[in-house]
């Protein structure tokens, strides 16, 4: 395998996978299928996987039964390595597909549906790429298909899929035309939305780093799944030759508008770059989009104080704050209360300990995944209101890995993409200082630096109040002497002395 390239955004022109059955394959694949009765779609998707060209000696196939009445059982067709794996807690497709990646032995593991029919060059297609560089997430083609009298040993037998099945019948799916739309996903802003559950491939190693699936989300597992890969600075690869048929239509087919409304409550608390779900007001989400970063190492409880108040009330309400300091010193025996060594830090924990927005801890994590941005800056800088909104606008523009604003004391605050600090991590040694992540952000993704006049703006000045002269009193020229002497006379009678 080669060393891994930095490739630019999701960019993988770089690299070239290995022609279909010009290569020897070294690495060993996994087939996990989560499967929920649908035993006859089942034969078929094994008789598929009988027929592949990648080795048997590098292949195996895990059926993870998820409670199905009765039983999976495995039928005279199927690849030589193929076992059962039995559901023992939990239930769901997440909860399945991480039961078989823990049981399986393969160097890749490779996602299938149990009822998918790959074409022979399956396998080998989505595996070549990983035997290039190791930081991919492979994807392969489907389209949909009405289940067809056809038996698991003309599948077998089968060396195309159109013998088999009505392909100029078939319903394409949606990921087919954003991936030609977005040159292969090397133009994507956001590649992950493409990877959805039915078949894509990764190394084992990637799969267990991100935590798996998640067995709580039970509709649009495979997309939040993808979210948390590209926070880990993955590259998805979208391969055209790897073809499959999905036997029978998709559930936004029979029911769409329950379908979307069923995903929405996960994607909304797990993926907080769907910013079109999080249009409620005050709400507090699961994973928050922005990580605010503060040292309050031997800095007083007043600054803290000020920087948590402006970083929680602006105008962007999805920010957690993270306050880096040496909080394990803290020790909750007898002390003296006002003589503390400690006692401007006590006062911080005593003082944000109870909000959740707020943690506290010795040592900033690598990245802030899943929460997709991070910004750090002096914690004697408190953030505008619009600061955060800003800066994400900003590097939104072009994607830049890092934006930095170079402060006029000197000093900088930067926003950080979490994919490209992933990425980075990913391509340097462990350990790596902040300039080495810097220099391979960027080369993947950019660094860029702007001054602070539109990040901090300056208050606006008050408008000077101006005061009008008063009308002059105009006596008119001529008065009516009647009424004249008679006010006269009433003046004249006002001053005399009693």
């Amino acid at each position: 395998m080669n060393a891994r390239p930095a490739l630019r955004q999701n960019d993988y022109s770089p690299i070239e996978a290995p022609p279909l059955g010009a290569w020897s394959p070294a690495l060993s694949v996994s087939v996990v299928i989560p499967a929920h009765g649908g035993q006859g779609k089942l034969d078929l998707t094994l008789a598929a996987l009988a027929a592949q060209t990648y080795p048997d000696r590098l292949m195996e196939v895990l059926v993870v039964d998820d409670g199905s009445d009765p039983p999976i059982r495995l039928p005279e067709i199927r690849p030589v390595n193929t076992r059962v794996v039995r559901v023992r807690d939990g239930w769901g497709i997440s909860n399945a597909v991480n039961t078989g990646a823990n049981a399986a032995d393969g160097e890749i593991i490779q996602r299938l549906d149990s009822d998918m029919v790959a074409c022979r060059e399956h396998i080998e297609a989505l595996a070549r790429w990983h035997h290039v560089t190791d930081y991919l997430v492979t994807i392969g083609m489907k389209k949909f298909v009405e289940p067809p009298a056809v038996t698991p040993r003309q599948v077998f037998q089968a060396r195309r899929l159109d013998e088999v099945f009505a392909l100029g019948e078939a319903v394409a799916s949606s990921t087919e035309a954003t991936i030609a739309r977005t040159d292969g996903l090397r133009a994507s802003r956001n590649p992950y939305h493409v990877c959805t559950g039915p078949t894509f491939a990764l190394p084992r190693e990637v799969f267990h780093a991100v935590g798996g699936l998640d067995p709580t989300v039970a509709r649009g597992e495979d997309t939040e799944f993808a979210y948390r890969l590209a926070m880990h600075g993955v590259v998805f690869v979208p391969d055209l030759e790897a073809q499959a048929v999905h036997l029978g239509l998709p559930a936004q087919h029979r029911d769409r508008e329950r379908a979307v409304r069923a995903v929405e409550p996960y994607l909304a608390h797990r993926v907080p770059l769907r910013r079109d779900l999080r249009k409620d007001p005050g709400r507090r989400w699961l994973v928050p989009y922005v990580e605010v970063v503060l040292d309050v190492t031997d800095t007083s409880e007043s600054v803290v104080r000020q920087a948590v108040a402006a970083a929680l009330g602006g105008k962007l309400q999805d920010v957690v704050v993270t306050l880096v300091g040496p909080w394990s010193l803290l020790r909750d025996g007898r002390r003296s209360v006002l003589g503390d060594p400690c006692f401007e830090l006590r006062l911080m924990r005593d003082l944000f300990a109870h909000d959740e927005r707020i943690r506290l801890i010795d040592e900033a994590a690598p990245t802030p995944a899943p929460c997709p941005f991070r910004y750090r800056g002096p914690v004697d800088v408190p953030l505008h209101r619009a600061t955060l909104e800003r800066m994400i606008e900003s590097a939104q523009k072009d994607l830049a890995g890092v934006l930095v604003v170079d402060l006029p004391d000197g000093r900088t605050a930067r926003l950080e993409r979490t994919s490209a600090l992933g990425r980075a991590v990913l391509l340097t040694e462990p350990g790596a200082g902040p300039a080495d992540l810097d220099a391979v952000i960027e080369a993947t993704h950019g660094v860029r630096h702007e001054p602070p006049d539109r990040y901090w703006p300056a208050p606006k000045q008050p408008e000077p109040v101006t005061i009008p002269a008063p009308e002059p009193v105009t006596v008119p020229a001529a008065v009516d002497a009647a009424t004249e002497r008679t006010f006269l006379g009433r003046l004249k009678s006002a001053l005399r002395p009693n």
